[in-house]
């Protein structure tokens, strides 16, 4: 693994850095809102449930980020677009702090959406594009818990700041990405894959379009096959993560501080975790890696919702370990996603396909932050929601879905990005009547 991790060259470290940055602010402002809901709610004289809508609707329209901006990765490279979606997130983020009211911050989180969508498709394409195959697996995992150092900042943030600043005062920090722009333009330059990509097309005569409906139409089940999939593991983090800080604050009666600090073990695990199945994934395999840690995630569930805990440490304690262990393992699942998705892919849409299939997942898996709050109002009373048995269902099915969903499907681990894809070549040979030469 050492001599993975110093494979690198300047440019390869320059692009996976920005990539990683890209995301782990990204996550940062999107669970902002997460952490602070209770607040936001008090100040807009509103139910957690109203607040978590938002949360669902930022969900729900991140497909349309990943479309929009994977479009424009196709036609005019990874990173004049990156730069452009990190702006707009940023922005947003800016201006939720100034919402005057509800609907004006519901209207905010849903263009935040766009902004979120776009990110992951774009950085995972342009990071995993530029490092060498045998190094996947381990950047893999790390570039994906950009997710959860994002969102250990932002607890991080709120556990220190929020005392301070108030909730309108963590989203101008949230404005703060839009300077990792600066560090894009001057360090990382185009993929090289895309370039080769775009000289091989106009060599063969094919537009953007053409190439896209050519590989949609030679890939229409594999590309349903990953929705599915993405949808399952949607599911399984933000039914995990989303509501945790809420579980903490509204049944247990935690304050932020403890909330924070719980939150932030959980995602110093998801860290590890997620980078060492990542890497494991390289000689294991994606799919039994994914297996393994989503199986060993069940039998954690009991200890992260408090339903079982551990003799003479106390609640807060035993907690934290539940929480510590339990991300390792959704995170560990989680971190093999990048590199498994760009080598599903067909060649000449891994700007589009990753990120579209990803966050149409998303789009899918939405409602579970919005259903796991009203389930827990459904099974506790009106005064105390029980989050602890809505977590525990939801988690469980979750990982039950990753599990069935991996296992069905197939992977491509070391494939080759500079390649032409085979099945896209026979729809164009077929189309025009050639024959492949021998």
């Amino acid at each position: 693994m050492s001599s993975v991790a110093t494979s690198l060259n300047r440019n390869q470290r320059n692009t996976f850095i920005a990539s990683f940055l890209g995301w782990t602010l990204d996550a940062f402002d999107f669970f902002l809102v997460s952490l602070t809901a209770t607040e936001i709610a008090k100040e807009f004289h509103l139910g957690v449930t109203a607040i978590l809508l938002t949360v669902t609707l930022t969900l729900a329209m991140r497909p349309l980020g990943a479309l929009i901006f994977g479009l424009l990765a196709e036609r005019f490279g990874r990173r004049t677009p990156l730069m452009i979606d990190i702006l707009l997130y940023s922005a947003l983020e800016l201006l939720t702090a100034f919402s005057p009211n509800y609907i004006t911050f519901l209207v905010l989180r849903i263009l935040f959406g766009i902004g979120m969508g776009g990110e992951w498709g774009l950085g995972s394409s342009l990071a995993m594009e530029s490092l060498p195959t045998r190094s996947r697996g381990l950047y893999s995992g790390i570039l994906q818990q950009g997710y959860a150092f994002g969102y250990l900042l932002a607890a991080l943030a709120y556990g220190i700041l929020f005392p301070i600043i108030g909730w309108r005062g963590l989203f101008i920090v949230g404005a703060l990405p839009a300077l990792l722009v600066v560090y894009i333009r001057l360090s990382v330059t185009e993929s090289e894959v895309w370039a080769q990509r775009q000289e091989s097309l106009r060599s063969r005569g094919i537009g953007m379009w053409q190439s896209i409906w050519k590989a949609i139409k030679s890939h229409g089940l594999v590309f349903l096959y990953v929705i599915f999939l993405m949808t399952a593991f949607n599911s399984l983090s933000h039914g995990t993560q989303d509501n945790l800080p809420t579980f903490l604050k509204a049944q247990l009666h935690f304050s932020p501080g403890q909330a924070s600090t719980i939150t932030i073990i959980s995602n110093i695990g998801a860290i590890i975790g997620g980078t060492l199945f990542g890497a494991f994934s390289q000689s294991w395999g994606r799919r039994r890696a994914i297996i393994i840690a989503s199986i060993l995630g069940i039998i954690m569930i009991p200890l992260w919702t408090g339903l079982i805990q551990i003799p003479l440490v106390g609640t807060a304690v035993s907690l934290s370990i539940g929480a510590f262990l339990l991300q390792f393992m959704v995170q560990g699942a989680w971190g093999i996603i990048p590199a498994h998705l760009n080598e599903l892919s067909p060649t000449d849409v891994r700007g589009t396909f990753p990120g579209f299939a990803y966050q149409l997942g998303n789009l899918f898996a939405s409602w579970i932050v919005f259903i796991e709050g009203v389930t827990a109002n459904a099974l506790g009373t009106e005064k105390l929601p029980n989050y602890q048995l809505a977590l525990a269902y939801f988690s469980l099915g979750a990982f039950l879905a990753v599990i069935i969903f991996t296992a069905v499907g197939r992977e491509a681990r070391e494939a080759d990005f500079l390649r032409h894809d085979d099945e896209t070549e026979r729809v164009e040979l077929a189309e025009t009547g050639e024959t492949s030469p021998a």
